[in-house]
């Protein structure tokens, strides 16, 4: 894969209370992905980016929420891409460490 394709595939960590639960439970770690990207493309993205191997990957698409914004005019968030990624015992991704 294109190097530069890589760093756009992965927007960034997913932080939120259940993904920390899985995280410390599952040794699975959660990404918000490009919405164009596909299940190989995200692998090998956090594989050669985190330097540990990938042994189950699943994606969802998560639906923008409908909010009612001032004087009661409706706004929609933006739809986007997740991936849940568990790692393969003994590796781990620490995100405190990067930087």
């Amino acid at each position: 894969m294109n190097p530069e394709r890589l760093y756009t595939v992965i927007l960034g960590p997913h932080v939120s209370e259940k993904t920390t639960m899985l995280g410390e439970n599952n040794n699975q770690y959660t990404f918000r992905v490009a919405g164009d990207a596909t299940k190989p493309e995200i692998k090998e993205a956090v594989e050669s980016l985190f330097n540990v191997v990938v042994d189950e990957l699943q994606v969802l698409n998560v639906k923008g929420k409908t909010k009612r914004g001032p004087r009661g005019k409706l706004r929609k968030r933006s739809d986007w891409k997740k991936a849940y990624v568990r790692l393969e015992a003994g590796h781990q991704i620490d995100f405190a460490d990067m930087g």
